[in-house]
């Protein structure tokens, strides 16, 4: 498998899972700027019309597309890993409700703070509609090791990624003590620390 990724982006969650599970993969850097593959100066948009990381590139020349979706397929290939619920359970389903959260609640949420364009009113809303997630996030979180109790999954390594947005946009995370210290024990697991040394990230 292949993974394309951008420092930092979203793409790190599955590159969390893919170093969570073992699983044999290479990883292809993608500039967001200019959507050519770094190195070889080709076109991303030939791998992914969508143009945005990540995508994964299976075995058989199939990509995949999508976070939440990539993270799952990584899990299911490798089910001792623990990162993802058999099918079918109530708890698988209720790992994919946590992804659709963090994907539909949370990561949406940072894109003007990250855009150059964005008018001040649009960050500023944007900033209050995170700090109500974050609200109901902390007291979801108190007392839990991890999203879904005491087993680390691939919510915990696309949860992480987003939340560690906040040290780019400088978003103030000290009013909710839970989740940095959330952000910190997932940050210390060996194979994120993996990831985010090969990202030039630690």
């Amino acid at each position: 498998m292949k993974l394309y990724y951008a420092p930092g982006a979203c793409s790190l969650s599955p590159h969390i899972a893919l170093r969570e599970t073992g699983l044999e993969h290479s990883l292809q850097k993608v500039d967001l700027k200019t959507k050519q593959l770094d190195g070889s100066g080709a076109s991303f948009g030939a791998i992914n019309p969508k143009e945005y990381v990540p995508a994964l590139q299976l075995d058989d020349g199939q990509v995949l597309t999508e976070g939440p979706v990539i993270v799952q397929y990584i899990a299911d290939r490798k089910p001792e890993a623990g990162l993802a619920y058999p099918a079918g359970t109530i708890e698988r389903y209720r790992l994919q409700e946590a992804l659709n959260f963090i994907t539909s609640e949370l990561h949406k949420a940072y894109s003007p703070l990250f855009s150059a364009t964005a008018a001040p009113a649009w960050k500023d809303g944007a900033r209050e509609h995170l700090a109500k997630r974050f609200r109901y996030l902390s007291g979801f979180l108190e007392g839990r090791e991890y999203v879904m109790g005491k087993q680390f999954t691939v919510a915990d390594g696309y949860l992480f990624t987003v939340l560690n947005w906040s040290n780019f946009v400088k978003l103030d995370m000290s009013p909710w003590p839970v989740l940095q210290a959330y952000t910190a024990r997932v940050a210390a697991r060996p194979r994120v620390q993996e990831a985010l040394r090969a990202e030039g990230l630690a």
